[in-house]
Formats: C-alpha cells, structure tokens, sequence
C-alpha cells in the first residue's frame, strides 16, 4: 500500500520549535524550563510546597479535532449521532484495540499546524541524546521507517501468539511517509519507531484472533538505529518523531495549553521525601508488572486488516490535528531535542499493541469463574488481578508461592539459550481470603514430622511408599528411608497409602507440623514472644504532636495484639523505652503505683538498667501501662533537646529480649539523622552529584558497616525491628534500613508529618503492623528434585551459609524470591518439585515447620517454555534483581542489562518458535506479551531513572519497599490502576472498568482514581459537573476543591458513598494504608500525577510505552541479525 505523501519539514535539527504561548520553551536536553520554578516535589509523603505556576494558555486540553471528524473532545457536549470519546471519553479510543470495523481515528503523532487553531506542540523535554545523528532528510526519514505492514502470522505449532511488530523495508522507490524519526537512543528513555505489529496467534491461548497490529516497518536497513542513507533531499527536518511516533507521553512534555506547568517533573512519589506534596511512590511504580499476562488484548474491535496509513498518521479516517493537545500527540517528542514544528508522521496506534488493561480484563473473564484446583502439575495459575478460589489438592495455593515459568527447560543449555530466569515468590505466611482454609496443624508427637534420610525433606504428596508401605523413595533425591512403625499404613490397590485423605501432608500442598524440641535453640522450648515500643521525645517529635499520637494510640492498640486462634488474650508481653540523646527505660510491674523512669546516658555501653517490670502482661499491667502513656507527653512537653541516637536504642532492645530469653519485635518511632555522640552516630552524606556516575551506588549502601553487625546480632537473637520514619530532611534510610531490612521488619516513612493530614495514614498503618501475623525466629530452606537448586534469594533477611534464609521475623506480607539453576539434567516425565519448609515461633511460643510443595513441568522444546510463563511473576523478580544490582554497578548498567536479557527473552522466542514471517514483525509470546510495558515501567522506577526531585532517601526507601513486595503488589506499583469514577454505577458493588495509563485516556469532564499501593490520587478534570463536585466534596465549584484533603468529606449521596466504598475497598485490598490526594487538573501537584501515568513518556527520561517497543523491537533485529 502507498504511503508516500510529502512530509513536512521541520526546522533543523536543534531549532526550537515555535512553543505554547505563554510557556518558556523546555530548554535542550531536559534542562529545567526557565519559568517553572525548581521547586522540589515533595517527599514521598510529604505536603507539597507551593509552585508558582506559568499562567497556562486558554484552551482546552484536547480541543475538538478540526478535521476527520472525530468526536467532539471529552468535557464538550457530544452532539447527537456522535460518537462520544468512548467510554474513558478519549477520542474514539478505548482500551484495547478499535472497536469496530470503522478504523480507528487518532491525532496524528504530529501534525501541521492548522491556522487558527492552538500554537504548535512542543515537544517533550527530554533528557536524551538520540542515536546516531539526525536523519539528514525527511526523506531519509521516511526511507527509514518505511512503510506499514500488517500481517496476521501463525504461530508455529507450539508457540504461543504474539504480536509482530514488523518493520519491512520501504518498497523500492518508494519513500514511506513517516515523518518519524530515527530511532533515537533507547538509553535516552525514549524509543524507537514503531515496528509494525503483527499479532500471532497461539496455539495455545489464542491471542486475538490473527489479529495484527498495523505499525510501522522499520526499514531493514536500520541496523542499530543509525541514520538512513541519505535521500532525495528533501530540506532539513526537525530530528522528527519517531516511528512509532512514541506515543506522547501525555504525561511530560510541553504544558498542555490550558494546563500548567508545575515545577519539577514530577516524579515525586511516594516515596518522595521532598517537602512536597503528598506523593505517591512514583516513579517507583511504573508499571507493576501484570500478572501473568496470558492473552493478548482481545480487540475490543476488531482489527481491520491492513489498515490504511492515512496521511496523517492516524489510523483509518483522518483526524485532523488536535489543536492544543500538547506533545503528546501532536508533536511527536523527538527525542532529545528541541522539537520541530512536527510533520504528520505516522505512528504506532496505542490501541493496537498490547493492553494490560485487555489482558487482565480476559483473564478475569476466562479464569474467575471457577475455583483453581491445584492437583494437576505445573498448571500456570489465573493472573493476580484476577479474583479466584483455591483448591489445594496437592500443590501449594498461588498465594504462597507463585513461578515465572510452571513448565522449565530440561537442560542448562536450553534455559541459557531462553535466558527466562526460573524463580519463585514465596510468601510463607501469606493471608488467605475467608472462605480457604488455614494450612492443617500436624502433630506427630515426641518423634516429629517424618522426613527423608538423606536430603532431610518432609513428608509431602510426592513421596513414593514401597514395600507394601514398610519404606518410601524420596522424590527430591531418591533416597529410600523406612516407615517409623507408629506411622505404617497399608497401601490401596494403586499403590497410595489407606488413609491418604486423612493425612495433610499425603494430600494436600500446604500443612504445618508442630515442631519437636529438637527444632528449638538450645534444645529448650521458646517462650513467648514481646514487643517494645521505642519512641523519639526529641524536640521534632514533641513539637509535631506525634509523640502525644502514638501514646494515645497505643492505650487502645495494646487490646489488639496477636493471639493464637482460640485463645482469650494475646501471650505477648510489652515494653516502653522513651529517647532522645540518652534512654529512658520504664517499669510498669502490675504491683507499682505508678510507673518508675530509669535513665542511661552511657549509651556508648548499652545496658537494661532494670529486668523485672519492664516487659509485662498488658492486662495485669493495664493502669500502670495507661498512667505512663498519659504522662510521657507532658514529661517531654517542654524539650529543647534536638539530637537524637540510633543504634544504641536498637542495642537497648535486642539486651531486653537476650535478658527475658524470647524473641521479639521493636517498634521504632525516629524522626531524625542520628548526630548525637553514640555508636552508629551518622553523617549527612547526600550528595545529587554522584547521580549517574559510577559512585552512585554509593547512595544506595550503609555508612558504616556498624549496623550490618547489629542486624547480625539481632537476627541471632531473634529480634525484628520495623522502624516508623517522620524525617523533615535526609536522615539515610539507606543505613538506618539496615537492621529492619535484615531482621525481616518493615520500614513506613511519613516524610514532613503532619498531624491533621498524616495521622490517618499512620495511625492505619501502625495498627495493622502491631496486629498482623508474625513468625518469630524464622528459618527457611528451599529444597528442589535432583537437577536444580536454589543459587540466588532476594528479600528481608539475613543468611549466614548458602541454603538457610534467617528471619528475625516474617509477617503475612512478606515474600523471599528464589532463583533455580540447573545442576543436571531433568526428565520430562518426573518434573521437578520445590519444597520450602519454614521453621518459625509463633505468637503464642510454639515451635512450628511450615511446608509448602510444588511440582513443575519440564520440557524439550522451548515453545512449552514460553507457553506457561507468567509475566507478572518474572517482572517482579526482575524488579529485585536490578534493585540489588544498583548496591554494586552503575545505574546505567543495570538498565541495560534488563533491556538486553529481555531482548534475548523476545528474540530467542521469534527465533525458534514463532512461524517464519519478515524480520520487521515483532512477535511477542501470547503470555510475555506485557513484558515490554512491564519492563518499561521497571526502568522508568525512581530507583532505576530518578527524577531532580526522588530524594537518596526516597529511592532507597523504595529499594527497601519492592525487595519485599508480593506478586500482585508489584503489580500494581509498576503500572498502576486508574479507574474512571464517574463511569462507577452507583447501584453496584463492582468498580467501574481499568483505563490504561495514558493521559490521552484522560478527558476533563470526569473524575479518576489512581492507586499504585502506596498513594490514591484523585484526579478532578477541569469541566466536571458542578452536581458531582457538590456531591463527592461538598463545594459547589471546582476552585473550592482543597488539595489538602486527606480523606473524602462523609456526604450523604449515592455518588460520594460509591467512591468512599471504592476507595475503603483498595485499602483493604493493600498491606499499606495508601495516602489519599487530590489533584485538580491545571494545578501544580498534576505534574505528579502524571508520572504515575507509565505509557507515556516521563520527565525523568523515561521512554512512552510505544517507544519502548520500537526500541526493543530494534534491539531483538539487532540480536537476530
């Protein structure tokens, strides 16, 4: 097909390109734009300081297309007979792929200017330098990415489907009219061209039904992105857009008109120490990786095959150029320069690659429905955002441990060539919804629980009995080991055991044993466990009004302690120790009258000045315990003291519980960098410089090797410390994170406290942290069948040799990720088994072994491999892999390695399973077809690719949070889920339908909720209703909305109860209470917002998801060729 018409040439390279009125032009190169003011985003958390704000042009986000006649722009009426923005009131777009047989209409990635409409886009500002010098003409331009090609390729018999970007070379002759640009460098964050996408089809899962992707080709000849060879000259040409034209990053980029620029890119999130707005952990999450992503997004139309290009780069109708939509349609963002005025280029349509919206709405459909039964080996379970029963029959449920792979190659050479990392996520003590059942309690008496000889496994469903019963054969590593005679059973006419349902640990996945003595420190049985509660009385603390909270709150917290199923109050016994540059230990023993201060100022030789009376019963010790709570504020009401110590109250803690001979947890509550003259003292090291040099990992490892000592001692002793933060400036976590990251505790940071608008937040999280369920003292060791072994653990723990993974303690929300390597061959018949046993003291002392077993398929051919993967699984173990790996090499290195092991990933796939089809599609696995927008989102993380204003602390605060993270709460964090409010139906308990994260997604007229699991943004549009203002805040005009709201006004209206449920409904789902903000479109905390908007581009650098997919689509050319 033709697509041949006359770009339009932009100014040179490197000349600005007429901009917004009234905005500053972005300088070259990211450079902050003059006008805006650098004021920091706020701390993760924090409140955020005022921005001036440029005076945005008139005009409407997205004003109504001037030509193809596409709906009338969202917040304008929609005339009858037109087709409204479709539901998310974006142009005729919805999420997925066109709906109906009409093609597509869609802004063009860059458009000429019409007179009379909004001044020109500006492009984005963007930190990159391209790839290879600018063509020297459209023409080469377009000979570079020539012509678009749309094919439906089948899937060779076993693979998967996948879609195919294809890139072909132009027809001889005939100059594709692309205006798009080379492929600027990736490593500038931003992408490629858009390979033309054809979706093969699976066997397996069937993807869309063949259906294929209209993009670009690139021409063959663009080997590494490099200029096209000249041709006819056509004059100069802005360094047009790409391909592919990225797909505006709605989210950086030149203020919409009408919209202003606020500060700093926003990439604050919230993680964001600055002292900012409320952020939300931005760039942290890109887009949490899906879960497992099987299908590919059906189309919600049906895809026309063989789109035609139209002139204006949109796909079907023309549409003529959106006047002030800025950058992210328009002028396609050319990469790392200053744009061009641009030229109508053709683009990628968003809505015909890849949805993770689609993909997890099919899951839901296809897998929500009937329960999982968990009998059958090596079954792929339903994604994490599907909502599902488990059946265990054998193999442990998904909640507790999910793999990125079920069916694993049979050889090393093969794994190496596929370069699929085999992993599992493993939640030992993960919460179950109501209607599972809690894993059976089995107690075999004095001789403990039956196990190998040999390799010391645990009895389990695998494991196979001979002799008429008398013996069994390990199925871990083949050793035969006798039946202790009190446990002989006769065996049935197949060869199981009689009493096989009778018996957890023949039957069923998942199952505790009651541990022996044998299985205790010192041979002797634990007592139990006690928490102590460590608080700063420094002047910060007192002044904020947060030392007065806690002790308010604790009164009433004391009654919700954990306890043991049946019993009537909670075995766990309580401390108090009060701080600032000296300690204060209290005596609450029942008998006293009042509670008794005892002081130690000697804290460079920590000791417990007291033993009876400081940990105690919380009901016999109740007046006491309530008096010293009461007078604690008005003690230190009058404090001038501001320097505070640190490890010595740690020290403090771990000699308390080594004094009472029981494990337990500390409850620190610290706000500031530990200056004092103590061991630990610290220094303030932070320094912006060192980012993106190779001393930037610096940033990123402790001080002072003091406190991996401590946390090795408290680990010893089985003491666990999760630490509250409330710093109003750098206070290290990265060193301060130490302990609780190796004791297996947790970290919350509440960057600039406030107490009318954080002690919601906090107060949410405390109880849940005090309440939850806890292993203390916890061992674990993965054991696996002959041919693999675990090499590699991420998580919150300490190891001390290289199989036992050490935990002071392991809450319900913690995972440790596990990688395999082989050591030998595998059979496909056998499989291969994991089983991870976990030794822990519960909270009522008992000694107790959990075990949870799964079989996995091996294969011969890697089509079986690339069939039963799980993307959501594999991007959460990619997350942590590169999340470590910034502690030892520069940043830029870890980015690159992720792009190239899942180049290989994709290129090994297309190589040897997908059916032969032209070097330009890229074919994606019908179950890795996320991986691109997962892994973008990845590398587009504050960790990975920080805004100017992440802080160290928020960045390192992250790499705490994520190493941790279950599943579904990477999920969630790397791409986050946005929900349109307005379209909720108020009569429903449902929620209203995911859009993709995407501002063009957004329109003015409604209102949107953002969760990514730490933060909940609301997102009021400048054209909403009056009626809906008045009914969810309870003013009557959109600039009486406050941004300072923490929570939503109570009103009584069907509107403000939906969304109140709908938000109760996400915290609940969440292991952090999420912090609520309020964003009005236009206003200065939107540039926040947008960052969590992860398909498009973002103004730390980061490449638009279509972007991306060029530039991986180029790379897997590249690994190809």
């Amino acid at each position: 097909m033709s697509v041949n018409q006359q770009t339009h040439t932009g100014p040179p390279y490197g000349q600005p390109q007429p901009g917004y009125q009234g905005f500053q032009q972005p300088a070259y190169g990211g450079q902050s734009l003059p006008g805006a003011p650098q004021s920091q985003y706020g701390a993760y958390n924090g409140p955020v300081p005022g921005y001036q704000q440029p005076v945005p042009p008139q005009g409407s986000l997205r004003a109504p297309p001037t030509s193809g006649a596409p709906p009338p722009a969202s917040g304008a009426s929609h005339p009858s007979g037109h087709v409204a923005y479709s539901q998310f009131e974006h142009g005729d777009v919805q999420n997925g792929i066109p709906a109906s047989a009409a093609p597509m209409q869609r802004p063009p990635a860059s458009q000429p200017f019409l007179p009379g409409s909004a001044p020109t886009p500006v492009s984005q500002i963007s930190t990159f330098q391209q790839y290879g010098p600018p063509p020297g003409s459209v023409q080469q331009l377009r000979n570079h990415m020539a012509g678009m090609t749309i094919g439906s390729t089948a899937a060779s018999a076993p693979p998967p489907a996948g879609l195919g970007y294809a890139s072909v070379p132009p027809v001889s002759g005939s100059v594709s009219a692309t205006g798009s640009g080379l492929y600027t460098p990736y490593s500038a964050s931003q992408g490629p061209p858009l390979p033309s996408v054809s979706q093969a089809l699976p066997v397996a899962q069937p993807p869309f039904p063949g259906q294929t992707i209209p993009t670009q080709r690139l021409p063959a000849q663009v080997p590494g992105f490099t200029p096209p060879p000249p041709s006819t000259g056509v004059g100069p040409s802005s360094y047009p857009p790409t391909t592919g034209a990225p797909r505006p990053p709605a989210m950086p980029g030149p203020p919409l008109p009408g919209q202003t620029v606020a500060g700093p890119p926003s990439s604050q999130p919230n993680h964001v120490s600055s002292p900012p707005p409320p952020s939300a952990m931005a760039g942290l999450h890109p887009g949490p990786p899906m879960s497992g992503l099987h299908g590919p997004p059906p189309p919600t139309h049906p895809p026309q095959p063989g789109y035609q290009m139209q002139q204006n780069g949109s796909f079907g109708q023309m549409r003529g150029p959106q006047p002030n939509y800025g950058g992210a349609y328009p002028g396609a963002p050319n990469y790392g320069s200053p744009p061009g005025p641009p030229p109508p280029p053709k683009r990628l349509d968003p809505d015909s690659i890849p949805s993770p919206i689609q993909v997890i709405e099919d899951d839901r459909n296809n897998r929500g429905s009937e329960p999982f039964v968990t009998g059958v080996r090596g079954q792929v379970p339903p994604l994490v955002t599907t909502n599902f029963l488990v059946k265990d029959q054998g193999n442990a449920s998904p909640r507790y441990i999910r793999c990125t792979s079920y069916n694993i190659p049979c050889t090393s050479d093969m794994a190496k060539q596929s370069q699929v990392p085999l992993a599992a996520v493993i939640k030992p003590l993960a919460t179950l919804p109501p209607e599972e059942t809690l894993p059976y309690l089995v107690d075999h008496g004095e001789s403990g629980p039956v196990r190998c000889n040999r390799c010391k496994a645990y009895m389990c469903p695998f494991m196979q009995f001979i002799e008429g019963g008398r013996r069994f054969q390990c199925c871990f590593c083949s050793c035969v080991t006798e039946v202790p005679p009190h446990y002989f059973q006769h065996l049935d006419h197949t060869g199981k055991r009689v009493d096989f349902y009778d018996r957890p640990e023949l039957s069923l996945g998942s199952y505790e044993f009651l541990a022996t003595v044998d299985y205790c420190k010192n041979n002797k049985f634990p007592s139990p466990p006690a928490f102590i509660f460590m608080i700063d009385v420094s002047y910060n603390a007192v002044k904020s009004g947060l030392v007065r909270l806690i002790c308010e709150e604790l009164k009433s917290l004391l009654d919700y302690l954990p306890r043991e199923g049946n019993m009537e109050e909670s075995a766990i016994r309580v401390g108090f120790v009060t701080y600032n540059k000296v300690l204060h230990f209290y005596n609450v023993k029942s008998s006293l009258a009042q509670p008794q201060m005892m002081v130690v100022s000697d804290v460079a030789d920590m000791f417990v000045p007291l033993l009876d009376g400081f940990l105690v019963n919380v009901n016999e010790s109740r007046t006491v315990i309530a008096s010293l709570l009461d007078q604690i504020p008005e003690m230190f009401a009058d404090t001038r003291e501001t320097e505070t110590v640190f490890a010595p109250v740690i020290q403090a803690g771990l000699e308390a519980l080594k004094a009472a001979e029981c494990a337990g947890k500390l409850f620190i509550f610290h706000t500031s960098l530990p200056i004092a003259e103590a061991p630990g003292k610290l220094k303030n090291r932070d320094d912006r410089k060192l980012i993106n040099t190779d001393k930037e990992k610096t940033l990123f490892q402790p001080q002072t090797s003091f406190y991996n000592n401590l946390a090795k001692d408290c680990v010893a002793q089985g003491c666990c410390v999760d630490l509250f933060l409330f710093p109003n400036q750098y206070l290290d976590v990265a060193t301060l994170g130490v302990v609780p990251y190796q004791t297996g505790g947790s970290i919350y940071k509440y960057a600039y406290f406030q107490l009318e608008t954080d002690q919601y937040r906090f107060l949410n999280d405390l109880r849940r942290d005090v309440q939850k369920e806890v292993g203390f003292d916890a061992v674990m060791r993965v054991r696996t069948s002959t041919g693999i072994r675990a090499t590699d653990f991420f998580g919150a723990f300490y190891m001390s040799n290289t199989t036992d993974v050490e935990m002071a303690g392991l809450d319900c929300d913690k995972t440790i990720t596990v990688e395999f390597k082989h050591d030998d061959k595998l059979s496909e018949d056998s499989g291969a088994l994991l089983q991870c046993a976990l030794l822990y003291t519960s909270c009522a002392g008992q000694r107790r072994l959990r075990i949870h077993n799964l079989s996995l398929n091996c294969c011969t051919q890697l089509a079986d491999l690339y069939r039963n993967c799980e993307t959501d699984t594999l991007i959460n173990y990619l997350a942590k892999y590169a999340y470590r790996g910034v502690l030892s090499s520069p940043v830029k290195t870890v980015r690159d390695a992720l792009i190239n092991q899942c180049a290989q990933i994709l290129a090994c796939y297309r190589k040897n399973c997908a059916s032969p089809s032209s070097a330009g599609q890229l074919i994606l696995p019908e179950c890795m077809k996320l991986l691109p927008v997962y892994l973008n989102c990845v590398l587009k993380s504050d960790v990975l690719q920080p805004g100017p204003e992440v802080t160290t602390d928020d960045r390192a605060y992250i790499r705490h949070l994520v190493t941790s993270m279950d599943v579904a709460e990477t999920n969630v964090f790397f791409y986050p889920r946005l929900l349109p409010l307005t379209k909720a139906d108020v009569d429903s308990d449902s929620l209203p339908a995911a859009i993709r994260n995407s501002e063009e997604r957004l329109s003015k007229g409604d209102i949107y909720l953002l969760e990514n699991g730490l933060n909940i943004f609301v997102w009021v549009g400048v054209n909403v209703q009056q009626s809906l203002i008045q009914n969810l805040f309870g003013v009557s005009s959109f600039s009486q909305i406050s941004n300072a709201l923490s929570t939503l006004p109570v009103l009584e209206n069907p509107f403000s109860k939906k969304v109140r449920s709908i938000v109760d409904m996400l915290q609940g789902q969440r292991s952090r209470y999420m912090k609520l903000i309020i964003v009005k479109q236009e206003d200065k905390l939107e540039m926040l917002f947008k960052h969590f908007l992860v398909e498009d581009k973002s103004l730390s650098g980061g490449a638009s998801y279509v972007d991306f997919l060029c530039h991986m689509h180029k790379e897997i050319r590249q690994l190809l060729s």
